[in-house]
């Protein structure tokens, strides 16, 4: 059962006292990848797992399925202006989604296409803004990963560079001033301004006039705030009113100002505090009504939304326009105030245990007026506080609002709300989804209780064969593509439970998913757990797995895999775990406490070495997510489950795959690195039947990439998880 010796790693005797805790170190010389003896290593091991992973029986098959699921292509919601419409779409066949306009009279035109200016694939399309006249273009790119974004304009009629490039714009949002003629947008110091090993921190705000070199760009905000402060600006509609808000890292508080541009330079304005120094996630927008729309969890975590004269906009001043609801987390809202839109209305979306709702209200009173018919139990619309929102509506006014659906068996289609009749009617299919035949699939909601009692939900995807049964021993509630199931399945299947659990993320939102898809139709099962940490009940929920807390987010996973064998859904010996980042270390913390309870793990650019993160990629920026390692209690949670050092001899863990890519400027690939090393020489000295792999990619990142690279990553994983638990099907059909 065993195969070939692991490459040798030198295991040093370092143990450090830091932070009045001894903690151990023996791969810190993994942490240099370009030394002769990382170099020798690294090449040894991605020779193994190339050779383990071309080997695996269903790979071939699994891959052919998941890229044929892939070509359903995608398309966004577009963003108007006037009557012109931007919007994302990815034929079949294609690498990246390309930038589509079109107007009134005239086709469909691509204005970016990656892979025109990048053959390889490697390039990627970071963000875009048109001016308010839908002249120009602002747009952003990067190479290889980094997400280090390039921004620059294009005259939109002619396909011309209008102006730029500027560098450093990782993350930087556009706010054009009405004309076209300047933006606000936000970059970082260059390296040789600000200390050694901070060059990924010290953002500022800075107004550009279009045509003139970025060295001159005027600095409007910035100075004097804390190093890992990331910045948002906004102009209103009519050019009046700029909004800025800044948070620390991913910090869940904000603290935001408005100033008035009628009434101070566009050069310098002045800023008025609209909250500062609150323990809140507040974002602004001043309507075309003159209202300011405050859209905050300030003494509500589950979210509501607020109005108040901008003249006068500190918090004393707001009044709720929608209430904070009990149960459903506030997401997203759309002003639909147009001529024809007769009373004003106000579109609310709504996760209700991550499930999409879209509420009618009145504009002036917040009164609800009815809702919107969602094609079923999954997603629509997008989150103001978190992800790029998918609900959008005409700038200038209108009686329209657009929003994306999407649940486990659907891809993402754009539907159009029409205020005049009260209907929603699709807008644009995904591509390619009329010619794939998707699978049949069962989806199920299931909670269990986590060690403290606390209730956690469960997103079951299974073949549609383990329908009802009789005995009850489970309440399911179904989702989409299946009946209630009153039971678990005939009999326990290869199953893969994944979860993320942080930084208010909601991972149990409904999302259309190939590779879930290709191990159903391959007779798996598989889960998906709505942990605390996230964001699927609100920041409440979030804030009960962060820090301190960090513990919860374990045990409610564990939690989640005992549900699933104990409802008899799959056993220990063919339960695999997946996730990836924060969800990377997810599945590390829990292959080091409960080594037993599976049988195979799939790893993601992780985070592992607890005690070290900070020093690594963007590290600085998540310590109020987890904790310092400069502050000694802090230190002691993290050292209380960090895997890397609670990897211990002696321990039969299950099979792992790290999958690491080399362009990653989030987290650095040094945490599998490791982690690798050190469960290689707890488990054996040769390869064994479990065996501990690790998977690179060049010329890739954390972010976005071509979708050939996404399909072998999904097949390799999940050929390594289902050779591990048994799994016999390879997919399509």
């Amino acid at each position: 059962m065993s195969g070939p010796a692991y490459p040798p790693a030198r295991r040093a005797d370092l143990v450090e006292q830091v932070a009045g805790h001894r903690v151990a170190d023996p791969y810190r010389w993994l942490e240099d990848p370009g030394s002769d003896e990382s170099l020798a290593w690294l090449a040894a091991q991605d020779a193994m797992a190339a050779g383990h992973l071309a080997a695996l029986p269903a790979r071939a098959a699994l891959a052919a399925r998941i890229a044929e699921l892939t070509a359903t292509g995608m398309v966004s919601s577009p963003v108007w202006r006037g009557e012109r419409r931007f919007f994302l779409r990815r034929e079949p066949g294609q690498e990246h989604a390309a930038l589509i306009t079109s107007a009134p009279g005239e086709p469909d035109r691509t204005l970016i296409d990656p892979m025109a200016i990048d053959a390889t694939g490697a390039t990627t399309l970071d963000a875009w803004a048109p001016d308010n006249e839908g002249r120009l273009l602002a747009y952003q790119l990067s190479h290889g990963g980094d997400e280090e974004s390039v921004l620059q304009v294009m005259d939109v009629a002619t396909g011309e560079h209008a102006d730029g490039p500027i560098d450093r714009c990782r993350y930087t949002p556009v706010a054009w001033l009405p004309g076209g003629k300047s933006y606000y947008y936000v970059r970082r110091l260059a390296a040789g301004a600000v200390p050694a090993g901070e060059s990924q921190y010290h953002r500022r705000i800075y107004l550009h006039t279009v045509g003139t070199p970025a060295g001159v760009d005027t600095l409007i905000f910035g100075e004097e705030r804390d190093k890992t402060d990331f910045y948002h600006v906004a102009v209103s509609w009519d050019g009046r009113w700029l909004a800025v808000t800044a948070s620390q890292g991913t910090s869940p508080r904000t603290d935001v100002w408005l100033a008035d541009l009628a009434a101070s330079p566009l050069a310098a304005p002045a800023l008025r505090v609209v909250q500062a120094g609150v323990d809140a996630r507040t974002g602004i927008h001043v309507g075309r009504d003159g209202r300011m729309y405050v859209f905050t969890d300030d003494g509500a975590p589950r979210g509501r939304l607020a109005v108040a004269d901008p003249s006068d906009p500190g918090r004393d001043g707001w009044q709720d326009l929608i209430g904070e609801d009990p149960e459903a987390v506030l997401q997203d809202f759309a002003i639909l105030d147009g001529g024809q839109a007769r009373p004003p209305l106000l579109l609310a979306t709504w996760a209700r245990h991550a499930v999409s709702e879209i509420t009618v209200h009145d504009l002036a009173t917040g009164e609800r007026r009815g809702s919107v018919a969602v094609p079923g139990p999954g997603a629509a619309g997008g989150g103001r506080l978190g992800a790029v929102s998918q609900l959008t509506e005409r700038p200038e006014g209108g009686h329209e609002a657009w929003f994306a659906y999407t649940d486990h068996r659907t891809p993402v289609t754009i539907y159009r709300y029409d205020a005049r009749t009260g209907e929603a009617g699709i807008w644009a299919h995904a591509p390619g989804a009329a010619q794939i035949r998707i699978p049949a699939a069962d989806t199920r909601q299931l909670t269990c209780r986590s060690a403290d009692g606390t209730e956690v939900r469960i997103v079951v995807l299974s073949p549609p064969a383990d329908g009802p049964q009789a005995d009850g021993r489970q309440a399911a509630t179904p989702l989409a593509g299946g009946p209630l199931a009153e039971r678990g399945p005939a009999a326990p299947r290869p199953a893969i439970l994944t979860g993320y659990g942080g930084f208010s993320i909601s991972v149990l939102t409904p999302a259309f998913s190939p590779a879930a898809l290709a191990w159903v139709e391959a007779g798996g099962v598989y889960a998906i757990a709505g942990l605390r940490g996230g964001g699927e009940e609100g920041e409440a929920w979030h804030r009960a797995g962060m820090r301190e807390h960090k513990q919860r987010v374990f045990d409610d996973f564990h939690a989640a895999a005992a549900k699933l064998t104990g409802d008899g859904w799959t056993t220990a010996g063919q339960l695999a775990i997946s996730g990836g980042s924060n969800g990377g270390l997810l599945v590390g913390a829990a292959l080091t406490q409960w080594p037993d309870s599976w049988a195979a793990v799939a790893c993601s650019a992780p985070l592992l070495d607890m005690a070290r993160y900070e020093m690594f990629g963007l590290g600085q920026l998540w310590n109020d997510e987890f904790g310092t390692a400069a502050d000694p209690v802090e230190l002691g949670w993290l050292l209380s489950y960090s895997p890397y050092h609670h990897v211990a001899g002696g321990v039969r863990y299950p099979a792992v795959l790290f999958a690491v890519f080399e362009g990653d400027s989030r987290v650095d690939p040094v945490h599998a690195r490791k982690m690798c090393a050190a469960l290689q020489h707890a488990t054996s000295a040769r390869l064994p039947a479990r065996p501990i792999l690790l998977r690179r990619e060049a010329q890739v990142g954390h972010g976005a990439r071509a979708v050939s690279r996404s399909v072998r990553l999904s097949a390799d994983t999940l050929a390594f998880l289902g050779f591990h638990t048994g799994l016999t099907g390879t997919g399509g059909g």
